[in-house]
C-alpha cells in the first residue's frame, strides 16, 4: 500500500486501520522482514500519536499499523512538557508526519485522578502528583454543579467521559498555541491536529477536536 501523504489521507488510513481492529480483522501491516530491514536506514511516518501511556491503549495495535507507521509519544494522561512537544514536532518537521492524533481514553487514572484532588483537595504523594497537577487546568473550568445554566435550571456535574473530552480539547490547544512550527503546519495545510477518544470495550475512536483539512474520515 502507497504511504499516506496528505492529512486526509493519513486519517483515512487510521480510521480503516482502527475498523478493522474493532472488527477483529487485523491485515498486521509493515511488519514483515523485508519491510523491517528496510526501516533500518531511515524512517517516514506518516501521523505522530500522542496518547496516554495506558497499558491497553497501544497506537499501533488499536490502529492496525507496522513497523515505521507512527511516531508514538506516551505519557500517563498524555499530559503535555516541553519534551513531548518537541517530539511531536520532530514527527512533523524532520519525519514529515502530516497529520498528529491526541489520544484519550475512557476511564483514564490521571483524569480521575484529578477530578477527586478538585473535589476533595487529596493529591496524590511523589511525582504522580505532577500529572495531576498538568491535567487539572483541562479540567478546573467545567462549571461546578448547581451552577444556573438558564430557565432556572442548574448544571449536573460533568460525567466522566465529559472530563476526559475536554482534557484531549484542551492538550489540543496547547500543542497549537505553544508550538509555532506546529501551528503554522496546520495552517499551511501540510498537518491536522486531531482530538480522539477512545472506547475501552469496543475499541473504537471517536473525533472530539479536529484542527485542519481531513475530509470525511
Amino acid at each position: 500500500m502507497p504511504q499516506p501523504r496528505t492529512p486526509a489521507q493519513a486519517w483515512s488510513a487510521l480510521v480503516e486501520g482502527n475498523d478493522r481492529f474493532v472488527r477483529g480483522a487485523m491485515e498486521h501491516p509493515s511488519q514483515d522482514v523485508g519491510h523491517r530491514a528496510e526501516l533500518s536506514a531511515a524512517q517516514a511516518p506518516f501521523a505522530v500519536v500522542f496518547g496516554c501511556s495506558d497499558s491497553r491503549v497501544a497506537a499501533e495495535i488499536i490502529f492496525d499499523q507496522g513497523l515505521g507507521d507512527l511516531f508514538v509519544v506516551r505519557t500517563a494522561g498524555h499530559v503535555v512538557d516541553t519534551t513531548v512537544i518537541g517530539s511531536i514536532e520532530y514527527g512533523v518537521q524532520v519525519l514529515g508526519a502530516s497529520l498528529v492524533l491526541v489520544l484519550g481514553h475512557d476511564s483514564c487514572g490521571a483524569v480521575a485522578a484529578a477530578a477527586e484532588a478538585l473535589t476533595t483537595g487529596r493529591m496524590p504523594t511523589g511525582f504522580v502528583r505532577a500529572i495531576v497537577d498538568r491535567v487539572i487546568p483541562s479540567i478546573v473550568t467545567l462549571p461546578e454543579p448547581g451552577t444556573p445554566a438558564g430557565a432556572g435550571r442548574a448544571l449536573l456535574a460533568p460525567t466522566p467521559e465529559a472530563l476526559g473530552r475536554e482534557h484531549v480539547r484542551h492538550t489540543v490547544e496547547m500543542l497549537l498555541s505553544y508550538s509555532v512550527g506546529l501551528s503554522t503546519a496546520v495552517a499551511d495545510g501540510r498537518c491536522a491536529i486531531l482530538g480522539l477518544e477512545y472506547a475501552l470495550v469496543d475499541g473504537r475512536v471517536r473525533l472530539v477536536q479536529a484542527h485542519g483539512d481531513v475530509g470525511q474520515g
